[in-house]
């Protein structure tokens, strides 16, 4: 049984190193990041749709798919459209490009990038309106209160990504959530030092070789570190709860600002022959976008509804998962959606299944790192979090079966159901 009514293939795709923030990719812009993606990904194949998409808002442009692809050059005769769904936005993009599929539409690029280390500063709503009112009446006096402006005037990332409702940020609603979930710190330090130790064997081993291009600024990954322990997560102070003396989220086991882009490729069977024959690809069985009320039940557990709800429409449980590619924006974050999806009385009472999931086999989770250690570029996780995926099923006998999820701020998720082919 799939969602779809002929197959839906998703190829792994590639992506640039993912840099720290401010580090040797803070001079790209989104767009110039995203384009050497794009055009490495053309000269394996010519797709015949683009969808593309970032999270942090940028005035310069309203269709950054579109200004990605004629920036590199490409093919003008190619559509290309944007997408967001914060932190899922590039595996949002992935579905819509499924759906899309047929009708001359075989191949589809799809992706997003992040530069988190250069956001965009905009004017409150109010400034704005004063201003735009002076620059139709009186140009002059437009420009003198242009001069004038205060910093109150501007919406400046002070909290950095806030969610807009409640003014706080993903680590300061995933603190209340691990609290929730009594998560504690050695639990997470424990998750954050596993997730650095595969993402280093990971590129020792040569496993990312084929799915990152090195630009001249960074050749690999930034972020993971061989140098780590569970003594130096161990002596890091909170980041988000500092004052109450129980704050367990620190920089070391939370992801970090990281800048990058990623894309992979969505495809029906006569796109996928006209990829190289070397390609990973499996079968996107089905999807799930679900959503929580974050105020009651923790900003980023979307997750913990939509995995059972997926995998109990076909039947399955978590022994039949032989992968788990999860997004660790926290490794509290995993903990606790692997906690709820784990209680039998959530599962039933919040994501209305009611069944027995069996056993979570933790061995079975980001075999090659997650975002603790890789980094967390909002608009491309998606993305290389699926290509990731893509190459590890490929790996595993023909039948196996991925989950790949991601929260989201906002109180959503999406999660996609894989078969190896």
């Amino acid at each position: 049984m799939s969602r779809f009514a002929e197959p839906v293939f998703v190829a792994a795709g590639l992506r640039t190193p993912f840099g720290r923030g401010g580090g040797a990719l803070a001079a790209y812009d989104t767009v110039s990041l995203s384009v050497p993606v794009v055009q490495a990904m053309a000269e394996h194949a010519k797709p015949d749709l683009v969808v593309w998409g970032t999270v942090i808002p940028n005035l310069g442009w309203s269709n950054i798919a579109r200004e990605v692809w004629l920036d590199a050059k490409l093919n003008p005769n190619v559509p290309a459209f944007s997408v967001v769904l914060a932190c899922s936005t590039s595996m949002t993009a992935t579905f819509a490009a499924a759906g899309m599929l047929g009708g001359g539409t075989d191949l589809t690029l799809v992706g997003g990038g992040e530069v988190m280390s250069r956001p965009s500063l905009a004017l409150t709503p109010e400034a704005s309106k004063r201003l735009t009112d002076l620059f139709a009446k009186d140009p002059a006096a437009a420009l003198a209160a242009l001069q004038a402006l205060t910093p109150r005037d501007y919406v400046l990332p002070t909290k950095g990504w806030a969610n807009r409702i409640t003014g706080r940020t993903m680590g300061d609603h995933m603190e209340e959530t691990a609290k929730a979930w009594s998560i504690s710190r050695e639990a997470q330090d424990d998750w954050a030092l596993k997730s650095h130790q595969r993402a280093v064997a990971g590129w020792n081993a040569g496993f990312f070789d084929d799915l990152v291009i090195p630009l001249t600024e960074l050749k690999r990954d930034a972020n993971p570190r061989s140098d780590t322990s569970a003594e130096r997560l161990a002596a890091l102070k909170p980041a988000f709860d500092r004052d109450s003396g129980f704050g367990t989220l620190t920089a070391g086991n939370s992801s970090p600002i990281t800048d990058g882009a990623a894309a992979c490729w969505v495809a029906n069977a006569v796109g996928v022959a006209k990829l190289p024959s070397d390609t990973p690809y499996v079968r996107l069985v089905d999807y799930e976008v679900s959503a929580v009320d974050l105020h009651n039940e923790g900003l980023l557990m979307a997750p913990s509804y939509g995995i059972p709800r997926l995998l109990a429409r076909h039947g399955l449980s978590y022994p039949d998962i032989a992968l788990w590619e999860i997004h660790e924006a926290f490794a509290a974050q995993v903990l606790a959606n692997v906690a709820a999806i784990t209680d039998r009385d959530w599962v039933r009472t919040k994501a209305g299944v009611d069944q027995d999931m069996g056993q979570f086999d933790w061995d079975r989770v980001n075999p090659n790192g997650g975002s603790v250690a890789i980094g967390h570029p909002f608009g491309a996780t998606g993305a290389r979090d699926l290509s990731q995926a893509v190459k590890e099923l490929w790996a595993q006998p023909v039948g196996s079966r991925a989950i790949v999820s991601i929260c989201a701020d906002g109180g959503q998720g999406t999660v996609a159901l894989l078969e190896r082919v």
